[in-house]
């Protein structure tokens, strides 16, 4: 059993619960104090082994969370009042609950003689999460405390999903002695080893195919060499979902690109004229954009992912046991000219992205912004990526070199830039790390800038500001509808910026962008570079278009 750090009768219910999670690594906290969490905050303060981030909005502390988890596969926690604090938390925890990362949230409860009807700032939280949450539970009795935290704990991590509980402020101050109190014991992770007769299928189904692609989604972000070492045998090229853009560097021989609809187009000719999908922790999502009639064998942690495309084999399992093993039994096969067809490909796509980079254009390109930021941001860089027409162009035009990045997949919801760059700031304090957001994404939640120069997080925002909800203009032209709602009023990001503490660099001219990026790249403190850029996804105009 897990030592804890809390001693003696003295220590309340509160003090239990940080101690535990200290004991247990769990040491960040995201949220905004409040009369109903006020012991467990205050528990937070007493424990050196503790941190508290106070944000501005409940809603960055939540993706802020789920972002850390999906860039480090630890648990950060949410702690936060009862009522606004907690609702406010929703959009965030159901990115994490979508997007199937661990979070753990603690939110206060009124004291318990005033639940029901009628009490102030007090909702049925258990109801409120229940759509959210893999465990969800409100402590009504001290004794209990630990072995539901311990067991929130647990769900979390097994299901890779939210967890919540809800402390009513005086079962937070009540007293209680941590020896004696039952817990459940937790799993630092959870991996699963495949069967010999999947892996048998499996290299079977493989072995007869011959034209086999790999499709490596989020789920084998922690294998990837493990995919290569696939590919390099069977002489199978990869392409990836756009959550596992960068599992390779973009100039790997075997790494086709990002396959979908802002996908390359070989990694499209080599799907359709495969005749096997070999799908790593996938989940064939409509983005994606898999043939439903394309023949899969499929490797995943998650038994209820598999089969939901038709297979020709399923293994459950996690990729990093799976994949050496399948390659183990697999049977190597001769240079076919497979790396020399994708490297002129590739060559052909990466002459194009150079074309579309206009350096004069004015105002400035994404695709330009995207080149700037491709050849500047350091190779072992941390980026946070926000929802709109800068995560278009990011996925199509930006090359990955060894750079990690998380966005909000699944949810997709605006916002997630600031919040994720505060986290991975926060895990990976000595790393290069850049939120890539738009206008509208970063106006959100640019209250939350100031935390970062709070809390001294040297984080380089870049923002594409179009003055426009580009991606929704698309989306209504797509559909055969006139513009209408997505013209936005900004206010100087810069000047924001430098007022809240930070600095800010306004960039109107594209012979500006490179120092700029450069200056901000230097600078130890959080700063906002704000581009001036245009809306349209590619100009009619002669010269402009996009090959």
């Amino acid at each position: 059993m897990k030592k804890t750090t809390s001693e003696g009768p003295e220590t309340t219910v509160a003090d239990v619960l940080v101690a535990e999670l200290a004991a247990w690594g769990i040491d960040l906290f995201f949220g905004i104090p409040g009369a109903s969490s006020l012991p467990l905050v205050d528990a937070v303060r007493k424990n050196q082994n503790a941190r508290y981030i106070v944000v501005r909005h409940e809603q960055t502390a939540a993706m802020a969370a789920s972002a850390y988890n999906k860039f480090t596969g630890r648990i950060a926690v949410c702690l936060t009042i009862a009522g606004p604090g907690a609702t406010n938390l929703a959009t965030g925890l159901y990115d994490a609950k979508e997007d199937r990362a661990s979070v753990l949230s603690l939110n206060g409860q009124v004291k318990t003689q005033y639940a029901g009807p009628g009490g102030i700032q007090e909702i049925d939280q258990d109801a409120f999460f229940r759509p959210i949450t893999v465990f969800n539970n409100t402590v009504a009795d001290p004794v209990t405390a630990v072995k539901l935290l311990t067991r929130a704990l647990r769900y979390a991590i097994v299901a890779r999903g939210v967890a919540q509980l809800s402390l009513p402020n005086d079962i937070q101050a009540a007293p209680l002695e941590s020896a004696y109190c039952e817990r459940e014991t937790c799993l630092p992770s959870v991996s699963a080893a495949p069967t010999d007769e999947a892996v048998r299928a499996a290299a079977e189904v493989i072995d007869a195919a011959s034209r086999p692609v790999i499709l490596a989604g989020f789920g084998a972000m922690h294998a990837a060499g493990a995919v290569l070492d696939l590919a390099t045998k069977i002489q199978a090229p990869i392409v990836t979902t756009f959550r596992a853009k960068g599992i390779l560097p973009d100039d790997n021989e075997w790494v086709a690109g990002v396959h979908g609809e802002l996908g390359t187009p070989h990694a499209l000719t080599l799907v359709l004229k495969s005749d096997l999908v070999i799908a790593c922790g996938a989940s064939f999502s409509d983005l994606t954009g898999i043939p439903q009639g394309k023949r899969a064998v499929q490797i995943d942690i998650d038994p209820l992912q598999l089969g939901k495309h038709p297979l020709a084999a399923g293994v459950f399992g996690d990729c990093a046991i799976a994949l050496p093993r399948i390659a183990g039994q697999v049977q190597a096969r001769e240079d076919r000219g497979e790396r020399r067809w994708l490297a002129d490909k590739k060559r052909e796509w990466f002459d194009r992205l150079d074309r579309e980079a206009d350096p004069e254009a004015v105002p400035v390109r994404p695709p330009y912004i995207m080149k700037v930021l491709s050849d500047l941001l350091p190779e072992d860089a941390v980026i946070s990526l926000d929802v709109g027409d800068n995560q278009w162009w990011f996925g199509r035009n930006f090359r990955m070199k060894r750079q990690r990045f998380a966005m909000s997949g699944y949810l997709g919801t605006m916002g997630f830039g600031l919040p994720g760059a505060i986290a991975a700031k926060l895990a990976y304090p000595d790393a290069t790390v850049a939120c890539i957001t738009g206008d509208g994404g970063f106006a959100m939640v640019m209250a939350d800038f100031a935390t970062a120069v709070k809390y001294d997080l040297p984080i380089v925002v870049v923002v594409l500001n179009n003055h426009e909800l580009a991606m929704i203009r698309e989306e209504q032209r797509e559909a055969g509808y006139p513009p209408y709602g997505v013209d936005l009023t900004n206010p100087d990001f810069a000047a924001f910026a430098r007022a809240s503490g930070g600095a800010g660099i306004r960039v109107t001219q594209p012979q500006d962008l490179p120092r700029a990026v450069e200056e901000a790249l230097k600078m130890n403190k959080p700063v906002v570079v704000d581009v001036e850029t245009d809306p349209e996804r590619f100009p009619v105009k002669k010269g402009a278009g996009p090959a």
